[in-house]
């Protein structure tokens, strides 16, 4: 069954709405029926082989987040925002990931894992090549890059501000969250809730190049 599709305005009046907010209402939060699908939208996102190789942290605690802010060029959005989440890559890849997606495809599907063969000969083939192997945590970060725009697109259309942040210092943030431990990095975070009425890039007029220098049909 296709979903309820919104109209090619709607579209466009959202993401035209939306904007890189500088200053959240920290008395403004995200209702739990909305964070929740907002969860939804990142695990949804579309990854590389559909293994997701990234973990999302939500960070709640406000004693955690104050402790990211100096480690992220003391941008208050990290401690005003309603939600706040920070976009972990993987830094390896192994056989064990690999069979564990299979399992779990096989499981959802209703498949023998034996019936997936094929695919686990193309994947360890590309994934667990020299090549590949040098590269995972660039590999990674990209993927974790495109749920962040999975979840930019998602929020807009829900009426929630976002501010995606690359402005702070992965190496303290992996300390933090002892994520070297872990194999994962930090990448990029995000900045979630309700723009503060003072704002003043609330009303500014988006600045974009014209689509015929962006767009090209080849």
């Amino acid at each position: 069954m296709n979903p309820t599709s919104i109209s090619n305005s709607q579209l466009l009046d959202s993401l035209r709405w939306r904007y890189a907010v500088k200053q959240f209402d920290p008395t403004k939060k995200i209702s739990d029926d909305t964070w929740a699908a907002l969860e939804d939208s990142l695990v949804l996102s579309a990854s590389s082989f559909g293994l997701q190789p990234y973990r999302f942290l939500v960070i709640s605690d406000p004693a955690v987040r104050a402790k990211l802010l100096p480690h992220s060029w003391e941008q208050n959005q990290v401690v005003d925002a309603s939600h706040y989440v920070v976009f972990a890559g993987r830094t390896q890849m192994t056989e064990k990931e690999i069979d564990s997606f299979l399992h779990l495809t096989a499981n959802t599907r209703g498949q023998a894992v034996d019936s997936l063969k094929g695919l686990r000969g193309m994947m360890t083939g590309s994934i667990l090549s020299d090549k590949f192997q040098v590269n995972v945590a660039q590999w990674a970060a990209l993927q974790a890059y495109i749920a962040l725009g999975s979840l930019l697109t998602s929020a807009a259309l829900l009426g929630v501000d976002a501010c995606p942040m690359e402005g702070f210092v992965p190496a303290e943030y992996d300390r933090v969250f002892d994520l070297p431990a872990q194999g994962y990095a930090s990448v990029v975070c995000c900045a979630l809730g309700y723009r503060a009425s003072t704002d003043k890039y609330a009303t500014l007029k988006k600045v974009r190049p014209a689509k015929a220098e962006l767009v090209k049909t080849i």
